[in-house]
């Protein structure tokens, strides 16, 4: 039987293709973009994560048309390179606003429906920088490491409602991601951070446009979607970054930073 699902950040990348495979498969799926969007199997709405009250105002459309919301997910998110102690407050604000209280807002608007109904399932779509602080990425993976608590968190607070949460950490992937991503024009001059932030970010890139094809993510979130007991944490990446993710949890810390420091040349 097909469920009534919500996504944020549909217009492109993981949503859009998400947001695709989900039609395809009898969902009735509403997406959620800053832009303008229409497709013939998918309801696209306009709204900006960050806004809280036509977050709710979206929410209670969606209600007045289907009177339930069945699945939240999560996935609206954006990157800003550089160093951070030179980041400015309006770069941080942005990056923190969009990827961590973007899913704070939607989880808000969504609960007390899920509530009511006695059942629902969170997904949010988090990093492999949100269980590792990538060098030049920092305020990204804080970001990604708030939604690792605030899921871990609101997974005990809410199983007693009938609504399970879960997390998704992507590794690199081809998406419009790398295009979009806002450098610090600051670092780019600094002569200190300047260059090994340039040398980086060209890893960084490569990487990200050698990744994974947005298919993949998109398949493993309609298998949490559709599931019967859905895990609390999905790493979704190639075998080498499946093998970092594992070796963070095992070396001492000093040790992980020195191999980070070494792979970004950092």
């Amino acid at each position: 039987m097909g469920k009534v699902v919500l996504i944020t950040g549909a217009s492109s990348g993981f949503g859009k293709a998400t947001a695709e495979m989900l039609a395809e498969r009898g969902h009735t799926v509403y997406g959620l973009a800053r832009r303008t969007m229409e497709h013939e199997k998918i309801h696209y709405l306009t709204a900006d994560v960050c806004d809280r009250a036509a977050i709710d105002g979206r929410v209670a459309e969606i209600i007045a048309r289907e009177a339930h919301i069945d699945v939240l997910i999560n996935n609206a998110g954006m990157g800003i390179g550089g160093a951070l102690e030179l980041a400015t407050a309006e770069e941080i604000a942005c990056q923190m606003n969009t990827n961590f209280m973007g899913c704070v807002n939607l989880c808000q608007a969504v609960l007390p429906h899920m509530r009511k109904q006695g059942h629902g399932r969170i997904v949010n779509i988090s990093s492999i920088g949100g269980v590792m602080g990538l060098p030049y990425q920092g305020f990204y993976s804080a970001s990604k490491f708030a939604i690792e608590g605030f899921s871990e968190a609101l997974s005990a607070e809410v199983k007693r409602f009938g609504i399970s949460v879960s997390m998704v950490e992507p590794g690199d992937f081809a998406t419009n991601f790398t295009a979009s991503r806002r450098n610090s024009e600051a670092t780019l001059k600094d002569a200190a951070y300047g260059p090994v932030f340039s040398q980086s970010l060209q890893l960084i890139e490569k990487e990200e446009k050698g990744g994974l094809r947005p298919e993949k993510m998109a398949q493993r979130v309609a298998h949490i979607v559709e599931c019967r007991k859905p895990r609390l944490r999905y790493v979704v990446a190639n075998l080498e970054q499946k093998l970092s993710v594992a070796i963070k949890r095992i070396v001492p810390g000093n040790m992980f930073v020195d191999i980070l420091r070494g792979y970004y040349k950092s």
